[in-house]
């Protein structure tokens, strides 16, 4: 049977400062290694800025916590070039399956359409994603300093002063940005005197990694009332390495520190497995949860991101993929700031457009926790009474919720995107995420996200490559000479053009999917979301789409 998984701990190591007395002055530094902190280091060395990570701790998290990452997160992780680890090591699921006491009663398919790269989801162990996320940090140039610990944080309006702690003493450090993703007990928050909004949930959950060998499906399995454990929820999901997650929903009145006992937990599951399924358990946690968020993720040069920024259930897994798309969100912004190509207001738009998504999280997240966990009998008779009823009658079923799963937002009232002037259906409007799509480039089979590199990009539809026009070809090409650059890709159904980069659709789902003509085109955000689209090309509204997206536009 597999072993436990063995943490290793990353050295300490004294920093210059300890020996210099110096204040050193870095440009971005980042609180926080755990997936958002690392998301935001890895995408600023990708963007060129030099970024300084630390951590208070010496290892990756201890648990599996952050266990489902989501279609777009794992699209974001492929541009941060760790995807391909993460679903080669976990287990892709589509399916969820909902049961009340033996009888199931709704289930779902996160990715009824074919034709995109990656599943619904993928379940993997946070300690894991953070292995990978480490090493990738190191390749691209973060600077890592575990065993520092942030104790004071001082706001300046050009910089922000810190105080760290180390095993071998304190030092002073400024930052001229400072991006904080240190959980949702956020020191740093607390250092500046930061409320979150919300709400507390009085309920109590249990979580133990069980290493079992099991031939259970990779699917989300969720009870209602189960006869192993009555009047309560669990929620079965596979992981990596022969390892399964259950969640026992417990009761407020429950011990958290009794309730993680072998004794307590090894009954618990054999009530569910059967005495005949030998099982070790490898980690085992007792958790209550909150939706809550600041109402600012942005204090002057401390930019908020994660658990530190707004916290929701764990139904959903809403967690880790909300902050590593805060990370998305944030890190293309905050270049064009620093690099002066963006006014400060650009970074306004970060807790607009993240703070919809969080208040969209929280919503969800709130609403799975009362129809899981009712506040009363009338609740619970009602939730009941759905259940009972989703059985046969289709109505019901779209009531039936235990945890709707993390989808990314639609932006669509963003004032960084252009408003349509012309008709289109489909779903790629104006603040949508991107839609995947398999190409062809040069006979390969390639994948439309992955041709996304983190700048602004336009899509230009034809239908034949070959024919478009000397004049054309020049416009296209010139939109990189702009003052924020635009790359050019152009999704044709055939043909070719020397000094383009063409994608061939042959599949016909890229037009399907972006409702194309021959000449549509479409302004790609550096974080993927579609900032404006035309059924004609013409340079000038591209180039005012781009000034509009980056918060370049002349104030009313």
């Amino acid at each position: 049977m597999h072993q436990a998984y063995r943490y290793e701990s990353f050295p300490f190591v004294a920093p210059p400062e300890l020996s210099s007395g110096e204040v050193a002055d870095h440009p971005l530094i980042v609180i926080g290694c755990g997936p958002v902190g690392l998301a935001a280091a890895i995408d600023a060395r990708q963007h060129g800025i030099p970024v300084l990570l630390l951590d208070d701790d010496d290892t990756v998290s201890v648990g599996s916590r952050g266990l489902c990452y989501a279609k777009r997160t794992l699209e974001i992780l492929d541009r941060l070039g760790c995807g391909d680890s993460v679903v080669a090591k976990g287990v892709g699921w589509d399916v969820g399956r909902t049961f009340f006491r033996e009888e199931e009663v709704f289930n779902f398919n996160l990715r009824p359409q074919t034709g995109s790269k990656r599943p619904g989801m993928v379940n993997l162990q946070q300690y894991y994603l953070e292995e990978y996320m480490v090493k990738r940090a190191l390749d691209v140039g973060v600077q890592i300093r575990w065993k520092h610990e942030v104790t004071a944080v001082s706001p300046h309006d050009d910089h922000v002063a810190l105080t760290v702690s180390t095993p071998e003493g304190s030092y002073q450090i400024k930052a001229d940005w400072l991006i904080v993703a240190d959980g949702a007990r956020s020191p740093v928050r607390a250092m500046l005197g930061l409320d979150v909004e919300g709400k507390v949930f009085m309920d109590r959950f249990l979580i133990a990694d069980v290493i079992m060998k099991a031939d259970f499906p990779a699917e989300r399995w969720f009870w209602f009332d189960p006869p192993f454990h009555p009047n309560q929820s669990v929620l079965l999901h596979r992981e990596a390495d022969d390892v399964y997650r259950i969640d026992f929903q417990l009761g407020w009145d429950a011990n958290p520190e009794e309730e993680k006992k072998p004794e307590r937990v090894i009954p618990r599951i054999k009530a569910m497995l059967g005495d005949e399924r030998e099982f070790s358990l490898e980690w085992v946690s007792v958790y209550t949860f909150q939706c809550r968020r600041l109402r600012d993720f942005r204090h002057g040069r401390c930019l908020f991101a994660g658990d530190a920024a707004h916290q929701v259930s764990p139904f959903g897994a809403r967690g880790a993929n909300s902050g590593i798309q805060d990370a998305d969100n944030l890190i293309w912004k905050l270049k064009l700031v620093m690099d002066g190509r963006a006014p400060l207001r650009l970074l306004d738009s970060y807790t607009d457009e993240r703070g919809f998504g969080a208040d969209e999280n929280i919503l969800n997240s709130t609403r799975s926790t009362d129809f899981i966990t009712p506040k009363g009998p009338v609740s619970q008779t009602f939730r009941n009474a759905v259940l009972a009823l989703s059985r046969s009658l289709p109505f019901a079923r779209k009531l039936v919720n235990s945890g709707r799963l993390s989808v990314p937002s639609f932006l669509t009232d963003s004032v960084l995107n252009t408003p349509d002037s012309e008709p289109f259906t489909g779903d790629m409007v104006p603040g949508a995420p991107m839609d995947d799509a398999p190409l062809l480039k040069d006979g390969q089979l390639v994948w439309l996200i992955d041709q996304m590199i983190g700048q602004f990009q336009l899509l230009y539809f034809c239908e034949d490559a070959s024919a478009v026009s000397v004049g054309m070809q020049r416009q296209l090409l010139g939109l990189h000479e702009t003052s924020i650059p635009i790359t050019t890709l152009v999704i044709a159904q055939r043909g070719s053009t020397p000094g383009l980069n063409v994608l061939l659709d042959h599949e016909g789902l890229a037009f399907s999917r972006y409702d194309a003509t021959d000449g549509t085109c479409y302004v790609i955000r550096p974080d993927q979301h579609v900032a404006a689209r035309w059924r004609e090309t013409e340079v000038s509204r591209i180039v005012a789409a781009v000034a509009r997206a980056t918060a370049n536009f002349v104030e009313e």
